[in-house]
């Protein structure tokens, strides 16, 4: 099992840099942040732009990958973005894991004055920004007109590091997204349902894991080329309430045939909040024991 954790950029790189630093430096798998213009009631509080944050990490770590959870067509163009893209493989030396997702509501579908998108046009949107996106990284001199992008003779030269592209872990709970995952995915992330009661969280999870298996199966591909990441706090309880009890949810992801899990750095208050010494005790006692799960 592979372990991450996600670090809100909402503090100035003078105080989030020690996160990620100490992140590489306990060992665990992966590091993310939200891509987000703001992001529910913490709109209102200090909040920094994705791209720029994970390059600030690149330059101060050495092995971790680094990730978004998730890039969205929300207020992204993906012949922009593959810049973007392209120049932070680069600085990272090939060590980033591109998170995509069809973007909800909220500050970002609104902030640049468009419209709120139903959950269908999202989803094409959605497709056609992944599909566009995996074409200019993959292949220099795009040309593209769409329902939703347009794109002429989009660059990406000199290309990623990783080929042909950088992994993309696609964001996906229903059936049209799965799809997606089943296309061009390297990975799947999952946040289960939307549910009160932490069973029931779990059963919500172990269905949607039997419908990405479903996906695949009529996909014709093999599950074993898909990496699969559960966030953990998407449940109704934050995994980091304890040692042991994140340590259980590590394995029962594990049961259910998830690869990756993903956890947050404890916040003070609002969303995530918890003791910063659980995460201590996790990453200094039981990471190296739950990462040979």
């Amino acid at each position: 099992m592979r372990i991450g954790i996600v670090i809100l950029p909402d503090q100035r790189w003078s105080d989030s840099r020690r996160r990620w630093q100490q992140a590489d430096e306990w060992g665990f798998d992966h590091a993310w942040t939200y891509d987000h213009l703001g992001w529910r009631d913490l709109v209102d509080g200090p909040w920094f732009d994705s791209v720029t944050t994970l390059t600030a990490a690149a330059t101060v770590t050495s092995r971790i990958r680094l990730g978004t959870l998730v890039a969205s067509p929300n207020f992204r163009h993906p012949a922009a973005f593959a810049r973007q893209v392209t120049a932070l493989d680069d600085v990272s030396g090939g060590r980033l894991l591109l998170g995509l997702g069809a973007g909800g509501i909220g500050f970002d579908s609104a902030v640049l004055g468009g419209e709120t998108l139903p959950p269908r046009q999202r989803v094409d949107r959605f497709a056609e920004f992944t599909e566009l996106l995996d074409l200019i990284l993959r292949e220099d001199g795009t040309t593209w007109r769409g329902e939703w992008f347009s794109a002429v003779d989009a660059r990406n030269n000199p290309g990623c590091v990783q080929t042909p592209r950088v992994p993309f872990v696609v964001a996906a709970n229903g059936p049209r997204s799965m799809r997606l995952v089943a296309r061009f995915g390297q990975g799947w992330v999952t946040t289960g349902p939307d549910e009160d009661d932490l069973e029931s969280w779990w059963d919500g999870v172990a269905e949607a894991a039997a419908r990405m298996d479903g996906t695949l199966a009529a996909a014709g591909r093999d599950p074993g080329t898909l990496d699969r990441y559960l966030s953990l706090d998407s449940a109704p309880v934050f995994s980091l309430r304890s040692a042991e009890f994140f340590a259980d949810q590590v394995g029962r992801a594990a049961a259910l045939g998830f690869t990756d899990v993903v956890t947050h750095w404890p916040r003070a208050s609002s969303w995530y909040a918890g003791d910063e010494a659980v995460l201590v005790d996790v990453a200094t006692r039981l990471l190296p024991e739950l990462r040979r799960a």
